[in-house]
């Protein structure tokens, strides 16, 4: 029993589970978005159960593609699967109970969910091997975070190509030049490392001032499809006030690193981001209600 437990507890660590709450908000904001504010607690319970299963899907297959890499990075060389603190069948087993759970909660959801839940599983699966033949990676990795909201969107109102849909489209687009920006200033701290295992990712391939200039400019047009986000919802003064909070806060990171300096890259890539997601929750959430 106590070794179950140990499994979990270091299955839940090689996933980052507490991250799940980073990226939680921005599938809540295309369900409350899609419901008018006035989710139902089936949606509420299912949607949150998939969000979960498929970060857990993500960041398990991440970490089993990428075991062998992270052993040669100092930055990723302590975690669990490359030191043997959980085993590759561990990892195996709870990525594959991930995949069934969100399974289930898609054919709770609805048919158009079911119907999509292959396209979000090839990205799910497949986004961590494309930085070993694109330095387009950072952005597939946005595109798979943005299904989420989208996802959210589907189970509510069970459509997505109408024109009345169009605030799912710039909800994925956001949240696609959102993270891959931030993504991009995370990988500036493995240029070196990244370089000698001729991957492709953007500070490797072109520079670290490069890196954050394509960083800068990827939030600039987050802003831009925020701003587009809230005319389209005719969302109100709660939300503008939001959508300068966030912007502030785009600014302070982009502050917090240069490429002379990355030693604050990790408080700007946590504490900053997090703050970001929450807030667009909160202000989504009051204009509405």
């Amino acid at each position: 029993m106590l070794g179950m437990l140990r499994g979990i507890r270091d299955f839940l660590e090689l996933i980052k589970a507490e991250h799940t709450l980073f990226a939680l908000p921005f599938a809540y904001v295309g369900m409350v978005l899609a419901a008018d504010g006035r989710p139902t607690w089936h949606e509420i319970g299912w949607i949150t159960v998939a969000m979960a299963a498929a970060r857990t899907v993500a960041m398990g297959i991440n970490r089993l593609a990428d075991r062998i890499l992270d052993a040669q990075n100092p930055r990723t060389a302590g975690r669990p699967l490359v030191t043997g603190r959980i085993s590759v069948g561990t990892a195996r087993i709870g990525t594959g109970i991930a995949i069934a759970l969100l399974i289930i909660s898609a054919w709770q959801l609805g048919p158009l969910p079911t119907r999509l839940l292959p396209v979000a599983l090839a990205f799910l699966v497949g986004y961590s091997f494309t930085k070993r033949f694109t330095w387009l990676s950072h952005y597939v990795l946005g595109f798979t975070d943005g299904l989420a909201p989208v996802g959210a969107w589907v189970a509510v109102r069970g459509s997505l190509f109408s024109r009345d849909d169009l605030a799912a489209w710039l909800l994925l687009l956001a949240v696609t030049f959102w993270i891959g920006g931030f993504d991009l200033i995370y990988a500036c701290q493995d240029e070196a490392i990244d370089r000698a295992c001729g991957l492709h990712a953007v500070p490797a391939r072109f520079g670290v001032p490069a890196a954050l200039t394509l960083s800068s400019l990827s939030h600039g047009l987050t802003m831009a499809l925020l701003v587009a986000l809230g005319l389209e919802c005719r969302l109100g003064w709660p939300y503008a006030v939001g959508l300068m909070i966030i912007g502030a806060l785009l600014v302070a990171e982009h502050r917090m690193v240069s490429p002379d300096d990355l030693s604050r890259l990790t408080i700007a890539f946590f504490h900053v981001n997090s703050a970001i997601s929450v807030i667009l929750l909160a202000s989504v959430l009051a204009s509405l209600l």
